[in-house]
């Protein structure tokens, strides 16, 4: 038996747009909050074997070295009140962007709606949109990333003094090489950031077009399958 389940406003009322957008925002930065403490150990790993490759034989030893070392608040999670920073403020730049951008091609396009526009312009959108992003990202992962491997860096000399937090390395980075001392990097960012987000977006839009039946929008994604009884069930 075929069973259909429509998604539609409860009470036949029309959704709010405003309310449905700080859902998604809220819902964005809950996803990126679990994500930062879910990988914060291993992204950390990454980053000391990055900055100091020889230092270290593996990763697991480099994870064994900091859980014995430096413990977990200070060892596996350095870094971690910068990583929520970045994941706030790039998913509201991002995405906020990324609406914008549509918008420009719409308008370069002759299209009267967003929803008009191919695939490719979408994944453009999207890369261009990184742009943005990336000038938020780019401090807040500086200071991660000095957090991350600031034992490695006091342990060969290249940091002197205790252990500091997020403020106190921004302070001292504006302090020693003032406002663009912060934006260290920043090109490599965006050459990291901006093809990402192309084939992210572009990706994620030419899989919505691909699963979404003919004459059907793609807001509303039909998905068909069989549950364990064989019983067919639409979403």
């Amino acid at each position: 038996m075929a069973t259909t389940l429509d998604v539609v406003p409860l009470g036949g009322v029309q959704s709010n747009h405003s309310a449905d957008a700080a859902i998604d925002f809220i819902g964005g930065v809950a996803g990126g909050a679990a994500s930062v403490y879910v990988g914060q150990p291993l992204d950390t790993v990454k980053v000391k074997m990055q900055t100091f490759p020889t230092m270290y034989k593996n990763g697991f030893a480099c994870f064994t070295s900091t859980f014995r070392n430096e413990g977990i608040a200070r060892g596996l999670y350095a870094g971690t009140t910068p990583s929520l920073l970045a994941q706030v403020s790039e998913n509201a730049i991002l995405f906020m962007a990324y609406g914008m951008c549509q918008k420009i091609f719409m308008n370069i396009t002759g299209h009267s709606d967003v929803k008009e526009l191919s695939v490719l312009h979408k994944a453009t959108s999207g890369g261009c949109a990184a742009f943005f992003s990336s000038l938020t990202l780019c401090p807040t992962e500086l200071i991660k990333c000095k957090q991350q491997a600031m034992q490695e860096m006091i342990t060969v000399g290249q940091s002197q003094g205790e252990r500091m937090g997020p403020w106190g390395l921004t302070k001292q980075i504006l302090r020693e090489e003032g406002f663009r001392g912060m934006f260290r990097g920043l090109v490599p960012t965006f050459a990291r950031e901006m093809p990402g987000y192309f084939f992210f977006f572009g990706g994620y839009e030419a899989s919505r077009s691909l699963l979404t039946p003919a004459a059907k929008d793609n807001g509303n994604l039909v998905l068909s399958f069989k549950n364990p009884l064989s019983t067919p069930l639409a979403l």
